[in-house]
């Protein structure tokens, strides 16, 4: 059985749960040697004994650059290169116009773009020839949501410096894409909603706004972050992938 990611060095950031923790588990049966990030240690700890063989967890605050730099060190001591970098790890919080704070702004915008920047450029000396580069982005990044602003500017952010990292990186045969989720069960978006009838009501709009009449999975994503991590996206580069059920499309 081929593997589309045998022998590969992966990095997962925000790989603790939901989307993260879908993806590490996908890499790593499609062959890939896994190093996971999460800001809690029970969480790592737990997403490193589920993932089990072939996976190694580092905890670090994609925000903090001593925390990257330790995870990168890592990285560079055990193997010497990095074939595959998802940076995933990120978030936010709902607060409409009129009561966004500066904490929420500068949380939003540190996990988010300063998290996301940062990290891929303390990984740049290590990422070999080909190799990928995947971002989570959002569909908030082309469609408006209220109390969401924030949130969906950054992810925007996100989206529009891969378009420039590519020039950036012409000549060294690494492609950096965007993936954009639509709504997907995740933990994260529970705890948006905080009850559980709240959260029935929150996954039953968001359901009736995507044309395939449902939220997504984690895994959903998760196959399409081994695509564009594997040689058959090799001509993939710049892109921003929805996954999303046809939500940003109509």
């Amino acid at each position: 059985m081929a593997y589309k990611l045998e022998h590969k060095i992966a990095v997962v950031t925000g790989g603790t749960t939901g989307i993260g923790l879908a993806t590490a588990k996908r890499f790593v049966e499609e062959g890939a040697r896994v190093f996971v990030t999460g800001r809690r240690q029970d969480a790592l700890d737990a997403a490193v004994a589920a993932l089990g063989e072939n996976v190694t967890g580092v905890r670090a605050d994609s925000s903090k650059s001593e925390d990257l730099d330790r995870l990168f060190a890592r990285v560079a001591s055990e193997h010497g290169h990095l074939d595959v970098l998802f940076v995933n790890a990120g978030g936010g919080t709902m607060l409409p116009l009129g009561e966004i704070t500066e904490a929420q702004f500068e949380d939003t915008f540190g996990r988010n773009v300063k998290g996301a920047l940062f990290t891929v450029q303390k990984a740049l000396p290590l990422l070999s020839t080909g190799a990928s580069v995947i971002l989570t982005a959002s569909t908030t990044s082309v469609k408006g949501t209220a109390a969401f602003s924030v949130y969906s500017a950054s992810k925007a952010a996100v989206r529009n410096l891969v378009r420039s990292w590519i020039l950036d990186v012409k000549g060294r045969g690494i492609r950096i894409n965007v993936i954009s989720p639509g709504p997907i069960e995740t933990p994260g978006l529970r705890a948006l909603a905080g009850t559980p009838e709240l959260e029935a009501e929150l996954f039953g709009n968001l359901a009736s706004h995507v044309p395939l009449g449902r939220l997504g999975r984690p895994e959903e994503i998760a196959k399409a972050a081994v695509f564009l991590a594997s040689d058959d996206a090799s001509f993939v580069n710049g892109i921003e992938l929805f996954v999303d059920g046809g939500l940003a499309q109509v």
